[in-house]
């Protein structure tokens, strides 16, 4: 605890450190606190003068605990704000384990149920399938950064790794976090390449916010803007000649493969975009209803090349 911190910051911070060590003694709040045993005690009389139920047993399992079932202020970190949010966008696996934010969130709340409804709540939290580690996620530390330079208009440095595994820094405007197939990005203006970009969130190392202040474009749809960008920035260009009209071929290739034009009076269409993982591009491409061509991306070819020799391969008997 900070020497200059106010009482009521004190205050609170008891209120914190019962509700998530529930026992914990006067010695072991003072400690934590950094003050006397009898200024401890003082800031928890101040919470039952302010009606919060306190309660406290002597003895070597004693100590203070807040009465279940009974209605208290919450406090919770910016993680575990942030972390419940994010557990019901996008369906969030943590609330199983505790020393996550949501998790950590959860068990507060938790805390404050009658004993039966705990219980229950318990028995189905240590159920719960074990969190998918691999799954896009993001770190709420990270993305909490985001959103507030987002919120402040203030540039931030990332510290970015693409699924190819390429790393680099770049400062950026954050104009807006959003959630999209699964997915959170943050939407900016990239200095780095003078231009609009979206990168997820769950690929960014290190995120440090800078003093630098910027304006947010006027009338800015960031799901729209977001959908016209996902297949651009990328390591490797691309772009492809498919032999069918773009509404042929829209509802089969997903949008962050880029932007359809169309050519040749709208019975072609010219496919342009870029890429971290030519393999799934190409994949993607070999389910196309019609005949194509990759015109620009030595990598795209490659690993087209490579696939088709594999399916050939597949067909011999």
């Amino acid at each position: 605890m900070k020497p200059d911190a106010s009482p009521t910051a004190r205050v609170l911070l008891v209120l914190e450190l019962i509700q998530s060590s529930p026992g914990i003694t006067a010695d072991r709040l003072a400690d934590k606190l950094g003050v006397s045993e009898r200024a401890a005690r003082r800031y928890v009389a101040i919470l039952r003068e302010a009606g919060i139920p306190i309660e406290s047993a002597r003895g070597p399992y004693g100590g203070f605990r807040v009465g279940r079932g009974r209605r208290v202020p919450l406090v919770f970190t910016s993680d575990e704000a942030l972390g419940l949010v994010m557990a019901v966008l996008d369906g969030h696996h943590d609330a199983s384990d505790p020393t996550e934010p949501v998790g950590s969130a959860l068990s507060k709340i938790v805390r404050l149920l009658s004993e039966p409804v705990a219980t229950q709540i318990e028995a189905v939290r240590r159920t719960t399938p074990a969190p998918d580690r691999g799954a896009a996620r993001p770190d709420p530390a990270t993305t909490t950064v985001l959103v507030q330079a987002c919120a402040s208009a203030r540039r931030v440095r990332l510290d970015y790794r693409s699924e190819a595994g390429s790393r680099w820094r770049m400062e950026v405007d954050p104009w807006a976090v959003v959630v999209r197939h699964g997915r959170w990005y943050v939407l900016c203006h990239d200095h780095r390449a003078g231009a609009t970009r979206a990168y997820r969130i769950d690929r960014v190392q290190d995120v440090e916010e800078l003093d630098t202040t910027f304006e947010r474009p006027r009338d800015l749809d960031p799901v729209a803007v977001l959908e016209d960008h996902l297949g651009v920035g990328w390591e490797y260009d691309v772009e492809v000649h498919i032999d069918a009209p773009p509404a042929k071929v829209a509802w089969c290739l997903p949008r962050p493969m880029g932007r359809l034009e169309a050519m040749d009076d709208d019975q072609r269409t010219r496919l342009v975009g870029s890429t971290s993982n030519p393999y799934w591009y190409a994949s993607m491409l070999s389910g196309i209803p019609a005949p194509y061509r990759i015109v620009r991306g030595p990598e795209l070819l490659r690993a087209a090349r490579e696939i088709g020799e594999r399916l050939l391969a597949s067909t011999v008997d």
